[in-house]
């Protein structure tokens, strides 16, 4: 396994458990195409009381591009709130896709940073 996904796993496991207050049915794609909506597999489905209230996917630098942007246009489509989690560095990049997409105003971005401080 290479350190990008290494880092997408442990973001969705990070944030299942973070989001797990907010939402009490919070199903995964970590093991494969277990969880299907509306025809994707994101890597979190968000609900409450069997509504689907909104997807996450989560982003590394190398998995950013316009494949990408088309799977996120499909997932803009359905209806459900997208929300979609960044290295932090990459946000003009992805805005710039969204808005080549037609999607920017139906998507919600999050950012993440890693940093490593050594004395």
């Amino acid at each position: 396994m290479d350190d990008e996904q290494l880092i997408h796993d442990w973001l969705v496991r990070t944030l299942k458990s973070r989001l797990s207050r907010e939402y009490r049915e919070i199903k995964d794609n970590l093991a494969g195409r277990e969880n299907e909506f509306n025809g994707c597999y994101p890597d979190l489905i968000l609900g409450n009381h069997g509504m689907v209230l909104a997807v996450v996917e989560v982003e590394t630098e190398g998995s950013i591009g316009k494949e990408k942007a088309a799977q996120w246009k499909a997932l803009s489509g359905t209806g459900t709130k997208l929300i979609l989690m960044l290295p932090k560095k990459t946000v003009k990049r992805v805005t710039e896709l969204l808005w080549e997409e037609s999607i920017a105003d139906r998507v919600s971005i999050g950012t993440y940073d890693i940093a490593i401080n050594m004395p």
